[in-house]
């Protein structure tokens, strides 16, 4: 049992549980005895978030007590800092963000040295040191930290090298949305570096606008500036920059499994497609259908990036990825990455002489609701006998014209009530009677 790591590293609200300056302390200095790897050294990103100078700080003063030297990279995406940690040939890589949430909430990610999502033995031996107390190490062998001075510009050239060196976005007119996030300086200078006239939204970090109305979780504002600015399309980021979405010329937005689909029809039709594409239970039944008519294989994993990655290594396949934006391109990276799963959809876009548009209208998308319940607490709430009584009921009504999944969220306390079907109306219906459901549970 994991006490304190969740589905993607630990995360929560500022002040609170996990996520204090003496906790994240304590959490640097755990983390720099069984990552350090003696005289190794660590790199710490951070997203734009107000508390990331505490935490910062926290970190770097219990991973020098550990005795590990640290770089230090200012804000940097999530991708960033795994490619990152590989090309410095650290022993590891710390993420400080909280991702799509808001401003009061943080967490810490971390990457191997290969730039992966730790394995569980490793956050379960990090979880064992935290139960110790700390023991700094001598004087004279105390870590020093050093800033990164170029990790941008390291990263933006990384990100331009994963399409065909000659191709170049010129003719296009792109609003990216970056969140006033971790990519407000970054993305913008891909895009423009290929070429692409780009009008910026969300690139005003001030500290406390981080996912504020803007962004993936808000992709209101990218479709409506899209139609304003009359671009070609539009690319929306998450706060850490390991999710995208996006939107056509028509303000209608494409989601992770639209995107995922035009990357393994362009893999596909330059002869690089290998393997099952992976998506999750959340994944729409009308993305699978369009994957099978391009002969391409479809298999489903519990919702989650580790869980998609976990199979696509089993398999040695190369495409994964979540309805949210959460993409996988294994054959350019090794995490989650939007800056370059947006490229890909945009070298799509050009080696298949077509539009967005065009392509997304591919994917025939199932009415699909899905209801975030909030609990008061951490519980089991799907697994009581009035919660599953009611699934039943509504899977026997609803039959084989669509699905039903109920499950507690990795990284909030909710339950996601989610139900997909051909028929609008009997989707909303079912989903909003579970949902209440559930909300008598927590009340009663």
């Amino acid at each position: 049992m994991r006490h304190y790591f969740g589905t993607d590293g630990i995360r929560g609200t500022v002040g609170q549980g996990c996520i204090t300056p003496d906790f994240v302390l304590k959490l640097g200095w755990a983390a720099g005895r069984v990552l350090g790897n003696g005289s190794g050294k660590i790199l710490i990103g951070k997203d734009t978030r107000i508390s990331g100078y505490m935490f910062e700080s926290a970190l770097e003063a219990g991973l020098v007590a550990a005795g590990v030297d640290i770089r230090l990279l200012g804000p940097m995406t999530t991708p960033g800092v795994a490619y990152l940690t590989r090309t410095f040939r650290a022993s590891a890589g710390i993420v400080i963000t909280a991702s799509h949430n808001p401003y009061q909430d943080n967490g810490i990610k971390f990457f191997s040295a290969d730039g992966d999502k730790l394995p569980d033995e490793v956050e379960l031996a990090i979880e064992a040191e935290l139960e110790r107390p700390i023991q700094t190490v001598d004087s004279s062998k105390l870590g020093k930290a050093k800033r990164v001075d170029d990790a941008n510009g390291r990263y933006i050239e990384f990100c331009k090298s994963t399409i065909p060196a000659r191709m170049d976005f010129r003719d296009l007119k792109i609003v990216v949305d970056c969140a006033n996030g971790a990519t407000y300086n970054t993305a913008p200078h891909v895009l423009e570096e290929l070429g692409a006239t780009v009008v910026r939204v969300g690139t005003e970090p001030d500290g406390f606008n981080i996912n504020l109305d803007v962004g993936s979780t808000r992709p209101e504002a990218l479709c409506r500036a899209v139609v304003e600015q009359g671009a070609d399309l539009g690319i929306a980021f998450d706060g850490d920059g390991d999710r995208v979405l996006m939107s056509d010329s028509r303000g209608n937005l494409v989601d992770g499994d639209q995107l995922l689909y035009i990357i393994a029809k362009s893999r596909l039709v330059a002869g690089a497609m290998r393997g099952e594409v992976v998506g999750t239970l959340m994944s729409n039944l009308g993305f699978e259908h369009a994957l099978r008519r391009l002969e391409v294989g479809f298999v489903r994993t519990k919702v989650g990036d580790r869980y998609i990655m976990e199979h696509l290594k089993g398999a040695d396949g190369i495409l994964g990825g979540e309805p949210s934006g959460h993409l996988i391109c294994r054959d350019r990276t090794t995490t989650g990455d939007g800056i370059v799963s947006a490229l890909q959809v945009l070298a799509a876009i050009k080696r298949l002489a077509t539009s967005l548009d065009d392509l997304s209208a591919e994917v025939e998308r199932y009415p699909q609701v899905l209801i975030n319940v909030r609990l008061d607490q951490r519980r089991d709430i799907v697994g009581l006998p009035e919660v599953r009584d009611a699934v039943l009921s509504a899977e026997h009504e609803l039959g084989d014209r669509g699905r039903i999944l109920l499950r507690p969220s990795g990284t909030e306390p909710l339950v996601r009530v989610m139900v997909e079907g051909r028929d609008q109306d009997e989707v909303t219906r079912l989903a909003e009677r579970l949902a209440n459901v559930v909300r008598e549970q927590i009340i009663g």
